[in-house]
């Protein structure tokens, strides 16, 4: 009972990071100044990555102790490539394409050497998003196939050994699985195992499941965990959730009014697509270090939109003000004066729109 209240204490606190920028972003200088945080945050620890590189094994994210989430580290890295790639195909500005493929060079680096598998592949279902839902989707595919022709060439070693060892049986190992007749290794077959036992556990508990850390089975794939631990009431919850995300990256890809607001959420389309493919391999959705920065995305991304749609009502209002000033009747408002109505009107206009039942 302990351990399963302080791990829901640890996922409300997700939502309440949602919650906090919803009530307090008022300005698309707000969200732009968010999201250059979130993304220098994602350079240093990349550094931080790519710095362990010489000294072998698997790089994994700062704060982790001993031990490390080399697997966890990658599914971060795949929701900020994400971001940053989504904010290099909608802009036409040069600066702002140098730099954004600067970080995505910078990301993909430490992404490698975690010889994550899951994340490998979830970089995969993130940039076939792209290729979906991006206007140069040529340029991609191009990409991709150049990619794939060079890969045996350009791959670190590491990688190449750790892509191919997943299809080979550790000799003694008596747990191997087996995938469409090919042997899986270790990893991959402790990870068959426990999720089959899983499945086996929710049968006996299907609509309630067992809580939080009730089932008393260590599980590396969100959704068969949330399907033991919540029942069938707790998946359907979850897969609303997922798809109410969506609905909310693509409601900002459509009606944003900016580059900055479109490229943002079309990476965070390709950055769902992607931490749902990680989610196979992994309990994506309830790591602190993927789901803070998801969150704090998602509330930025629903409010753009509106955000940029409410600063323009507003300048045109401050406009009608100094124009209805006429002259030796008045002085008209100084620019102090403009700029505090400006921020309060925004705030309000901001209120009401979320007051909304659409909201």
């Amino acid at each position: 009972g302990l351990s399963g209240i302080f791990y829901l204490m640890k996922y409300i606190e997700y939502f309440i990071i949602y919650f906090m920028i919803i009530n307090y972003m008022y300005s698309e200088r707000q969200a732009r100044s968010f999201v250059l945080v979130a993304i220098v945050t994602c350079a240093f620890v990349s550094v931080y990555g790519i710095l362990q590189i010489p000294g072998g094994g698997r790089v994994s994210a700062p704060f982790e102790g001993e031990a490390g989430e080399p697997n966890t580290f990658g599914g971060y890295l795949v929701l900020m490539l994400a971001i940053v790639m989504g904010l290099y195909l909608t802009s036409t500005d040069p600066r702002t394409k140098r730099w954004t493929l600067l970080m995505a060079g910078l990301t993909v680096i430490p992404l490698l050497f975690t010889l994550s598998r899951a994340s490998w592949v979830a970089a995969a279902g993130m940039y076939l998003t792209l290729i979906v839902f991006s206007k140069k989707r040529g340029m991609l595919i191009g990409i991709a196939v150049l990619l794939l022709a060079t890969s045996p060439v350009i791959l670190p070693r590491q990688v190449t050994l750790r892509a191919l060892s997943t299809f080979e049986a550790e000799k003694g190992y008596r747990a191997t699985e087996q995938l469409g007749g090919l042997a899986l290794d270790p990893s991959a077959s402790a990870r068959v195992t426990t999720n089959r036992n899983a499945f086996e556990a929710w049968q006996a508990n299907p609509i309630w499941g067992y809580g939080i850390t009730g089932s008393g089975v260590f599980l590396d794939s969100q959704y068969f965990r949330t399907l033991v631990e919540m029942g069938l009431l707790g998946l359907a919850a979850f897969v609303w959730v997922i798809w109410s995300a969506f609905k909310i990256g693509r409601h900002g890809y459509v009606n944003g009014h900016t580059e900055f607001s479109r490229g943002l959420s079309l990476g965070y389309i390709a950055g769902l697509a992607g931490l749902l493919v990680h989610s196979l391999g992994s309990t994506t959705f309830i790591i602190i270090r993927i789901m803070e920065p998801f969150w704090l995305l998602t509330a930025i991304v629903l409010l753009l939109p509106t955000l940029e749609g409410i600063e323009a009502e507003v300048d045109e209002e401050m406009k009608e003000e100094i124009h209805q000033v006429r002259p030796g009747l008045g002085r008209a408002p100084s620019a102090k004066a403009l700029s505090a109505r400006r921020v309060l009107r925004t705030r309000d206009l901001v209120r009401s729109h979320l007051r909304e039942e659409h909201w």
